[in-house]
């Protein structure tokens, strides 16, 4: 041992010794230059970890579904470890025959190569050749695993006798603590085969759609040919055949095929075989089979865990198994009906919808689905944004007031006390445009002046709730939507909103929806004017039926690593939004929109018999309307919305379309859209009753 270490040794001195003094001699003819060129490579040997024989190579992640059936495959290099026991014997013996067929010889370091590349080096060749596989898996771990981009990546491979010297003294340092077998199963898990393709096991799927362990010598030999030139031979099959030949070729000659030459002679005659198309994995949300229709889901299980500290280019390299809550019959329900609601390919037109199960330790969201597929490419009804979990510059209209009624009831107010719903109201306390005195009208005129509080949810008058919202006080309406579920939403910029700022250099200041609405006194809050996430709306359902207790709408179940133990992901925790007795009352006073409300019809249109809370909304001009639902099993709502550059009007026809002057309600397409979802949702889950109201609240 103490003779080979020894040789190791002078096999290190005498390569950094002709390489530096060739470095010296090129780039550094003057005195004193060769001195300088040995610190530059020490320092250079130096920066690099000496952690080689404990490398964890970037690993992909998988995205699974409630059921375990992945959704989304993530990586930046798309690569699965295998054993020495699950790849062909042939494998192992052509990269071996054709890149270091005296890898068993030496010690990391082959002098005969190391001279040859030196040599060439002096006669104005390439400094490439001349690696054993050992100095090779150095060179693609510093490129591959330790470089993060492709600047890096070019450092790393740099032909030049300083990065020989880095590669020998890493490789001689590797072969101390490592045995042959196992560098060289880390060699063929680390090495790129072409694109993202890394290691054996994913070159075998691609190329052959099968298996390292089940690899012909065929298979094998072309595998190993490829390792340092895929781009020539995938772009030209003549020159694939004949770099598989010398590959079978340099195994017989080198002693690396028992069955010798007649083997060899009888692989040649066969075809190369590759798949075609390849048998690539798909790489990022949306390219998945069903990727349109759960791409939405994944993109927010990116954006979650981003906001828990794991983010995206983690994933891709992490090896992660993350399970998710993503309900895929629920999925596939909300996604018919928003498309059988409103074609995919509607122009201008989007009808999302979220689902979201309702529970006191968490909310679970089970579907995020759109009319629109999710893609890159428009013209087939495709779009990247994320729909139903981001914050969309549209509002829910009269969804709103169930903010203002809670408010109201938190401050005295029950749902069978009479309130006023006067046909038009001027308010005393709001100023409309152009510091006009606010004025708001009913959709109709026709009703009574007077109704209870129970009634107003369901008919929606929009006096009685800007008179509720003056009562119970615009910043305590506005605290409520933040406490019930809207937090993200009314945390987010308004898209107009800029306050001017004396003290500050630019002359506005961005504020919150939040901000932006208490300093203003904008009274319409209540009529939904602002920004809304659709999945925030459904999860408020969520929120009033658990009894009051809000949790975040959380798209993950379990996240495992690479060696299978769970992360601890910390996400954030339930709270206590409202008192229970508030809650049940609530839901209880928005129980009567489906039976004699503004959503009656869809109701009955759908045969839906279960009890539950329901509020339609639609905005002044009619470029949105919403519906949001909720049983004590499940809670949903849907937003319609112009999607397009310039928003107009939706018009409800035979289909939804862009008119003038709009006539959509969120008792129209938004509701038909949420009771077709939600009949497949509750399919097998039995009937169950809203809480009774609280009697401090009747």
């Amino acid at each position: 041992m103490v003779k080979s270490r020894a040789r190791a040794f002078v096999q290190l001195v005498a390569l950094c010794v002709t390489a530096g003094v060739v470095l010296a001699a090129i780039l550094f003819p003057f005195a004193g230059g060769a001195g300088l060129a040995a610190n530059r490579i020490s320092d250079t040997i130096e920066a690099v970890p000496g952690d080689l024989a404990n490398a964890r190579l970037p690993l992909g992640s998988t995205v699974l579904d409630r059921d375990g059936n992945p959704i989304a495959y993530l990586y930046d290099q798309d690569r699965q470890i295998v054993t020495a026991e699950q790849m062909s014997p042939y494998l192992r013996k052509a990269i071996v025959a054709v890149e270091d067929h005296r890898f068993y010889q030496h010690n990391g370091v082959d002098p005969q190569r190391s001279l040859k590349a030196v040599g060439g080096f002096i006669a104005g060749e390439s400094a490439g050749g001349g690696s054993t596989l050992t100095q090779q898996y150095v060179k693609n771990y510093l490129a591959y695993v330790l470089a993060r981009d492709e600047a890096g990546r070019k450092q790393a491979m740099e032909h030049s006798p300083a990065r020989k010297i880095r590669e020998a003294k890493l490789a001689l340092e590797l072969e101390s603590q490592l045995g042959k077998e196992d560098i060289l199963t880390r060699y063929l898990n680390l090495v790129p085969f072409g694109g993202n393709i890394f290691g054996v096991k994913a070159a075998a799927r691609t190329y052959f759609s099968t298996t390292p362990d089940k690899l012909t010598l065929s298979q094998a030999a072309f595998l190993a040919g490829l390792v340092n030139k895929p781009s020539t031979l995938l772009r030209d099959p003549v020159e694939a055949v004949k770099r598989r030949n010398i590959v079978l070729e340099r195994m017989v000659e080198t002693g690396f095929l028992p069955e010798g030459r007649p083997a060899a002679e009888q692989a040649k005659k066969e075809p190369l075989g590759i798949v075609q198309p390849l048998n690539t994995l798909p790489n990022d949300c949306g390219n998945t089979p069903g990727g349109t229709t759960t791409g939405f889901f994944c993109g927010y299980v990116l954006d979650y865990l981003a906001k828990l500290g794991i983010p995206k280019d983690e994933i891709k390299r992490g090896g992660y198994t993350i399970k998710t809550t993503m309900d895929p019959k629920a999925t596939q329900a909300a996604k018919e009906a928003a498309e059988g609601e409103v074609a995919k390919d509607t122009k201008g037109i989007a009808n999302v919808m979220a689902v979201v199960e309702p529970g006191k330790d968490r909310h679970a969201v089970r579907a995020l689905a759109a009319n629109r597929d999710f893609g890159v490419d428009p013209a087939k009804g495709q779009t990247a944004y994320r729909l139903p979990s981001t914050i969309t510059r549209f509002g829910a209209g009269s969804i709103y007031k169930v903010f203002t009624a809670a408010a109201a009831m938190d401050s005295g107010v029950g749902i069978n006390d009479q309130i006023n719903v006067p046909k038009t109201y001027t308010s005393g306390v709001y100023k409309g445009s152009g510091n006009k005195p606010y004025t708001v009208n009913n959709a109709s005129d026709a009703g009574d002046t007077q109704m209870t509080l129970q009634d107003a949810l369901a008919q929606s008058p929009n006096t009685g709730f800007v008179i509720l919202e003056e009562k119970a006080g615009l910043n305590k309406v506005v605290d409520m939507s933040v406490a019930l579920g809207m937090r993200e939403s009314m945390k987010s910029v308004n898209r107009g909103g800029e306050r001017p700022d004396p003290e500050a250099k630019d002359t506005s200041l961005r504020v919150s929806q939040e901000q932006w609405i208490k300093d203003g006194k904008i009274g319409s809050f209540t009529l939904g004017v602002t920004v809304t996430s659709v999945l925030e709306l459904a999860n408020v359902g969520a929120t009033l039926v658990s009894d009051g207790t809000w949790c975040p709408p959380s798209p993950i179940d379990q996240v495992l690593d690479r060696d299978g133990k769970p992360v601890d992901i910390k996400q954030p925790p339930c709270d206590q939004a409202v008192e229970s007795a508030l809650a049940r009352s609530l839901a209880q006073g928005l129980s009567k929109d489906t039976i004699s409300g503004t959503a009656s019809k869809a109701a009955r249109d759908a045969r839906w018999d279960r009890q539950m809370l329901g509020k339609t909304g639609t905005t002044q001009i009619h470029q949105s309307a919403g519906f949001l639902g909720a049983t004590p099993q499940m809670a949903g709502a849907v937003l319609t919305f112009s999607d397009g550059d310039r928003p107009r009007p939706i018009c409800d026809g035979n289909r939804p379309f862009l008119c003038e002057n709009g006539n959509i309600y969120g008792g129209k397409v938004p509701a038909r859209t949420w009771f077709e979802a939600m009949k497949t949702v509750h399919q097998n889950l039995p009937p169950a009753q809203l809480p009774p109201a609280d009697p401090r609240f009747e």
